[in-house]
């Protein structure tokens, strides 16, 4: 079976493609990604032996590029994690998540149905989403699977846009899909641009800890491991045309999640305690700044079931020691050195 996974060299598709290539020997794992500031082929140095793993260097906007890809490879399933997915940068630049979202999935939606020429058999594209698609929440209620989509972001409005795309290549060609909806993810490889990795980062250098607005944003937080896993389960057992919505059953005000994280770091660094919590700065809220996320994940917990592995502290814990003995790594991607390394390994 020959399975792409898209974006397999990001954050969360690093770990999905180092469960698939160690665990499912007689796959074929096809690791997609266009390495992008976010997409560092150091968290894959361990795999590029393996018979079973490639790497290829493509942009899923590039049609023509896709296409052949394809052509050549005859993928029977599709992983598709390929994304832009910092708000922030969204603000900024709406028009890159538009070309990434919902182009460059679609381009994959078509070269999917053209390879296999409307013969679906034992074929499937898996879609991974965001809970963003759903807007923001008041102080009660959670996020299911039939929750209306309200985006408020231009993010969020690119991932609940492809969301609709998948669903309709569905409808009208018949195409097998399945897609989940996560919360937000953190553990070892992150980009830190993103809250968790870029604190610690910050406290590593004493740097300013900045808090969005009165930092009462509510957040649900999934250890990115737990999310593969449950990634691995859907691939393989969910139902097709189904949406699954996979959450860390773990909410956290910001304010509140900087305050623990504070008080590990400090205790891990030997500093005294508060030390770090003195560098909290509350800056200027974004625009758009949703109130609250909070995913119903017992749709996946009953049917196939899959629950977190770790408690929250627990894996803030296992995610901080992995930045202090990485710090390599940190190094390199901050000053983007990873880049030589790919020109090394692949120009």
């Amino acid at each position: 079976m020959n399975i792409l996974i898209t974006g397999g060299a990001g954050f969360i598709g690093s770990h999905v493609v180092r469960l698939f290539v160690n665990k499912y020997r007689d796959y074929a794992i096809y690791n997609l990604d266009c390495l992008t500031y976010a997409g560092n082929l150091e968290n894959l140095k361990d795999l590029e032996s393996n018979p079973n793993y490639t790497f290829l260097k493509e942009d899923i906007t590039d049609a023509l590029a896709i296409n052949t890809i394809f052509k050549e490879y005859k993928f029977d399933k599709v992983i598709h994690l390929a994304a832009e997915s910092h708000v922030d940068r969204s603000i900024a630049d709406p028009l890159a998540f538009v070309k990434t979202n919902i182009i460059g999935t679609i381009n994959l939606l078509n070269a999917f149905k053209q390879c296999h020429k409307n013969n679906f058999q034992n074929k499937l594209f898996y879609h991974i989403s965001t809970d963003e698609v759903y807007g923001s929440l008041g102080e009660f209620g959670l996020f299911n699977e039939t929750t209306s989509y309200d985006p408020n972001s231009p993010y969020s409005a690119s991932k609940a846009s492809s969301d609709h795309f998948v669903r309709a290549y569905g409808e009208t060609y018949r195409l097998p899909y399945i897609i989940s909806n996560c919360s937000n993810n953190y553990g070892p490889n992150q980009f830190p641009e993103k809250l968790i990795p870029l604190f610690i980062n910050n406290i590593v250098n004493n740097k300013p800890l900045p808090v969005y607005g009165d930092g009462n944003y509510t957040r649900d937080w999934l250890y990115v491991e737990d999310h593969a896993n449950a990634i691995d389960l859907i691939f393989h057992k969910g139902t097709i045309k189904e949406t699954y919505n996979i959450g860390g059953f773990n909410e956290w005000k910001n304010i509140d999640l900087v305050k623990v994280l504070c008080r590990q770091m400090d205790d891990k660094l030997g500093r005294a305690d508060g030390t770090s919590e003195k560098l909290i700065t509350y800056v200027k809220d974004r625009p758009g700044h949703d109130k609250r996320y909070a995913i119903d994940a017992s749709k996946i917990k009953e049917e196939l079931g899959w629950k977190p592995s770790l408690v929250f502290e627990e894996g803030l814990s296992k995610t901080i020691d992995w930045y202090l003995n990485n710090k390599v790594w940190l190094d390199n991607v901050t000053s983007r050195a990873y880049q030589s390394y790919y020109e090394k390994q692949y120009s």
